[in-house]
């Protein structure tokens, strides 16, 4: 099994006299970063500079973005992910980001901590390989850890020569045939999964307009969807020239959060995130369209839709089109931190009925998992 994992090195970039004592202190503790490489079969191991959360990672109450969690998640599974698959002769390749599975957020994060990342490939095919990351954040004034998220993503590894070239990945050696049998499950059932979700979605582009909320009546779907609009530019993008999957999953979980927000009018954060596909690369210069609405709300939480629709901006005859999808969770606080209860939607017509119940049925299936998980770990 490959592990990447996160060394006690450190990072000089702050902004205030405060960050720059806490930096301070941590060089008496953090040494310098090293690499360690092996045969593609033995263990990988990295070590790579910790991070320290500033006041712009984080929300007006101090909590840090879920967003930036999900880039730093993505950002450790791509360099695991194109460092194995760069194990082997031949040509030259980086990891691409094709699939998030669920990503729980089990504790916020806030400012002055220090997230550590660390990752580990758990199954390889044939063109993909799988990724579990976990980020353990820690007060560097108590010494206090806990972990805060966890999560697993699928890369593909394209060419550098040929963007169009997925390359073969190198196998990896399992502790055990279960191990391996239980990797060949989850890859399979993620590629149907993915299958689904594609012919789900299609080509059919739904915009969610920003509507006129003094028209809109609070609660409804109408009255919270949100949109925003960003242009891709060389630092968005990967060695490929396609936008890196932490970039986009960041501004999702931005225009997620503006509809939990617009609906709760309170502290919302982000509590877990299900499967993020993405359906099609989006290049360097395209105009991204990221919408979002709210799909169900029980009494704890609510669930936002969130599509990524891409437009060529030079190359406009190609049209417009999807590129990635997923359903964010959010949950509502008070001042203290403490859960709020979540107001219930005003429902419009049949087809947000059924998104409704589709997703209470996502809610009912997550709820039985988390249920059964734990009955395993007791």
């Amino acid at each position: 099994m490959l592990n990447l994992s996160q060394s006690y090195a450190y990072s000089t970039c702050v902004r205030t006299t405060a960050f720059n004592v806490l930096i301070t202190s941590m060089m008496h503790f953090h040494g310098t970063g090293r690499i360690f490489r092996k045969h593609a079969k033995c263990l990988v191991v990295c070590h790579s500079p910790l991070r320290i959360m500033r006041p712009d990672d984080a929300n007006i109450v101090g909590n840090v973005h879920g967003g930036t969690i999900l880039k730093m998640i993505e950002e450790a599974g791509c360099i695991i992910g194109t460092r194995h698959c760069n194990t082997q002769p031949g040509d030259r390749c980086a990891a691409q980001l094709a699939r998030v599975e669920r990503t729980d957020f089990l504790y916020p994060m806030f400012i002055g901590e220090v997230a550590h990342v660390s990752a580990e490939i758990t199954y390889a095919s044939k063109h993909s390989v799988e990724v579990q990351v976990h980020v353990m954040s820690e007060n560097i004034l108590t010494g206090a850890t806990k972990m805060t998220n966890r999560a697993a993503l699928w890369y593909v590894p394209f060419s550098l020569k040929n963007v169009d070239n997925v390359t073969e990945v190198p196998p990896i050696k399992y502790a055990s045939l279960e191990q391996e049998e239980e990797g060949k499950k989850r890859y399979e059932a993620q590629k149907m999964e993915r299958l689904e979700t594609k012919e789900r979605n299609g080509e059919l582009l739904m915009p969610v307009s920003a509507p006129d909320r003094t028209t809109k009546e609070p609660y409804t779907v109408g009255f919270s969807q949100s949109s925003l609009i960003h242009l891709v530019g060389p630092s968005d993008c990967t060695l490929h020239g396609f936008v890196h999957g932490g970039v986009t999953m960041k501004l999702m979980d931005e225009v997620a959060g503006i509809v939990a927000a617009r609906h709760c009018k309170t502290n919302i954060v982000t509590a877990s995130v299900d499967a993020i596909n993405f359906h099609r690369k989006i290049m360097k210069g395209c105009v991204v369209t990221v919408s979002g609405r709210a799909t169900f709300a029980s009494n704890k939480s609510m669930e936002i839709e969130v599509f990524v629709d891409a437009d060529p901006l030079i190359e406009a005859e190609k049209g417009k089109y999807r590129a990635v999808t997923a359903f964010f969770t959010y949950i509502s606080l008070d001042k203290q931190g403490k859960p709020l209860p979540i107001p219930s939607m005003k429902l419009e017509g049949d087809e947000e009925q059924r998104r409704f119940e589709d997703g209470k049925m996502r809610y009912l299936q997550n709820k039985a998992k988390r249920l059964a998980d734990k009955e395993r770990q007791q």
